[in-house]
């Protein structure tokens, strides 16, 4: 692992990005548009009362979190790794001096920096209009951090494996578009937990998407018990566990039998 190297590839990637800001504040937006709707649809429906146990602030809150930390977790680049693979182009990667995941790693990171410089000026902005209700304490905002990043991290490798497939399949891209309606459905973008269908509720406590998304919201917003931050870290951290150990033998498997002209 050559990790000056890497930082050096992090670094020119990000400057390379910066020039083309302009396109990806486009891309930025358009993955707003969705949390905006909900947010717009459910503190109308609320008005002066509450639905669920949350009010309108809480939902314009929980929204507006919800499209900081959808930024932050949503991995583009797993749709590129099928790509690289299909068409021959990883066969650079393979011959630097360091893992091709530093590729990855440095568009995720340039991203994620051109993305926040439009999406958290425009948070700020609804955030001054709508007025949301935010109720912070130092416990959730504490448990928020490791929530975060073990969400990116999930998100990243459960994404990197899918992607990985191409290794096999011509096209593995079905199953990236399936994971982010799953992603919307039972991780609490069309709708917060509480207001979702009891077996709804249940398939989404089980699975991995409500733990790339929803749960550090849910923590931070104060949703969850102390117990039931726990158990939802728990979750995460055995998903994250299952991920890791199917990305490294898709991965390692992957790239013995990989073979491409070109590239």
């Amino acid at each position: 692992m050559n990790h000056r190297g890497g930082w050096a590839l992090i670094k020119r990637t990000w400057s390379s990005w910066m020039q083309w800001r302009s396109f990806f504040f486009l891309l930025a937006f358009g993955w707003m548009i969705p949390p905006l709707i909900s947010l717009f649809v459910w503190s109308t429906a609320a008005g002066g009362r509450e639905i669920g146990g949350l009010t309108r602030g809480e939902f314009v809150a929980y929204y507006l979190v919800l499209i900081l930390v959808n930024q932050l977790t949503y991995s583009q680049t797993n749709w590129t790794v099928g790509d690289l693979i299909r068409e021959g182009t990883m066969n650079t990667l393979l011959l630097r001096p360091m893992s091709p995941m530093y590729d990855t790693l440095a568009a995720e990171i340039a991203g994620k920096v051109v993305y926040m410089t439009f999406v958290i000026p425009v948070a700020a902005i609804l955030t001054l209009v709508l007025r949301p209700e935010l109720h912070v304490t130092l416990e959730s905002g504490l448990a928020f951090v490791p929530a975060l990043a073990l969400a990116w991290a999930l998100r990243f490798l459960w994404g990197y494996w899918l992607a990985s497939l191409a290794f096999w399949a011509t096209r593995a891209d079905a199953l990236l578009a399936l994971q982010d309606s799953l992603v919307f459905l039972l991780a609490g973008q069309v709708a917060p937990m509480a207001l979702l269908p009891d077996l709804l509720r249940k398939a989404a406590t089980g699975l991995p998407f409500r733990y790339m998304v929803g749960f550090p919201i849910e923590v931070l917003t104060g949703q969850l018990t102390r117990a039931e931050v726990w158990a939802g870290f728990a979750w995460q951290a055995g998903w994250l566990g299952v991920t890791l150990i199917l990305f490294t033998i898709l991965w390692r498997t992957g790239v013995k039998r990989y073979s491409a002209v070109g590239g």
